[in-house]
């Protein structure tokens, strides 16, 4: 895929005119990575930002006894590592690969030019970092409120809206992480996760095997975050 065409799915490029998505490519770089690599780590200088083209990417902080947090799981489309523009000038946490894929990375220098020639990049870069600060408020609020089992419940009604499929009221999908990381990222360690799924099972409402859910009981499920249906 041409490099125009990758940064115009994205929306911190969205709305720009051929002229000045070249003008984003003439400072971008590709740069693939394998399974398990680090794009950066906490902690290192803060040279740039990253948009994923394609794979799988976890931003993560790793605590003193060895255990990692996942603060966000990145998706083709999306960028990463703003913070290159603000703050002490290091990256505040980790950026791993969870499968093999290519990022575009855009080195700060380079990009504060472009936004200063071009009030329109500034203003989709204040866009794009709303709502990534948007998106860990709801994490943070999630993690501080809710109790395992209704963290669980919001991933899997979250998910089931983007991929599964349905027939006769029950719910068929797959996770689209471990479920290690997806312990980590509900603010949980396995054990917990596990208990909750077997808990999920004994009442009826859903079951898990390998990496395929199966919802039997939507409502209930529904019912578990204090969401209705709509």
């Amino acid at each position: 895929m041409e490099l125009n065409d990758i940064l115009r799915k994205s929306l911190l490029f969205s709305g720009l005119d051929e002229e000045n998505l070249s003008e984003v490519a003439a400072i971008a770089t590709k740069r693939t990575f394998a399974k398990g690599e680090a794009l950066f780590t906490e902690g290192e200088p803060a040279v740039g930002f990253y948009l994923l083209a394609s794979g799988a990417m976890k931003l993560c902080k790793i605590s003193p006894d060895g255990r990692e947090k996942v603060l966000h799981f990145v998706h083709p489309g999306e960028t990463f590592a703003e913070a290159a523009f603000f703050g002490d000038g290091k990256y505040p946490a980790e950026a791993r690969a969870i499968e093999k894929g290519e990022a575009i990375f855009f080195p700060r220098e380079g990009f504060m030019g472009l936004l200063e020639r071009n009030p329109r990049f500034s203003l989709n870069l204040i866009i794009a970092l709303s709502l990534l600060l948007r998106r860990f408020a709801r994490q943070i609020e999630e993690l501080s409120f809710a109790e395992v089992p209704a963290r669980l419940a919001a991933y899997l009604l979250e998910l089931s809206e983007k991929k599964s499929t349905s027939f006769q009221g029950i719910t068929y999908l797959d996770l689209d992480i471990k479920k290690g990381e997806l312990a980590s990222r509900l603010g949980t360690v396995s054990e917990t996760l596990s208990r909750t799924f077997r808990k999920l099972k004994e009442e009826g409402i859903a079951e898990v095997e390998g990496s395929r859910v199966t919802i039997l009981d939507m409502p209930r499920l529904r019912a578990m975050t204090g969401k209705q249906a709509g």
